[in-house]
């Protein structure tokens, strides 16, 4: 072999360890997607680990399809989540959805079929109803949500599952 063909190979041979290198880096450090972010559980039940892998212990299982819960970290396939209470801990990417619902927190709450306050109710919603989120627009303070078949306006305050100034659409 030549110098300049001895030059060539080693070169193309260390772009491709560097290549593949970079995919597994990059498999490591996960989606890509923003941190934090909101997502759901896709499965009715769905097991919180102690760490990124089967090999830790469930600490706790959610019996809960739809739940909307916060992705905060992310390692290979496994996601660490946060649920509305502030409970923590990891489950595989398989078993959460990027579909967006929400949670009503507090008292009973008024479903608006107007975002504002004085608008006729479509509803009447408890604590720990989840409800599909529809939409958030830009600068308001309302989100438009469909719960089980009555779709109307709450106020962010109302519920967990969107940050204070996201818009959703």
């Amino acid at each position: 072999m030549t110098g300049k063909r001895l030059i060539t190979s080693i070169l193309l041979i260390s772009f491709i360890v560097l290549g593949v290198s970079s995919a597994v880096a990059q498999a490591r450090s996960g989606s890509g997607l923003p941190l934090p972010r909101f997502v759901t559980l896709r499965a009715g039940e769905v097991n919180l680990r102690a760490g990124p892998g089967v090999r830790y212990p469930v600490e706790w299982v959610y019996k809960q399809r739809n739940l909307p819960v916060e992705v905060v970290a992310e390692y290979d396939t496994w996601r660490k989540i946060r649920d509305w209470q502030g409970t923590q801990g990891w489950v595989h990417q398989g078993m959460l959805s990027g579909k967006r619902s929400v949670i009503v927190l507090g008292d009973l709450r008024t479903l608006r079929r107007e975002p504002k306050t004085s608008a006729n109710p479509s509803a009447r919603l408890e604590e720990g109803v989840i409800a599909r989120l529809l939409e958030c627009p830009q600068g308001m303070t309302w989100c438009k949500v469909d719960a089980n078949g009555y779709e109307g306006w709450l106020r962010k305050a109302e519920f967990w599952g969107v940050y204070s100034q996201e818009s959703v659409e």
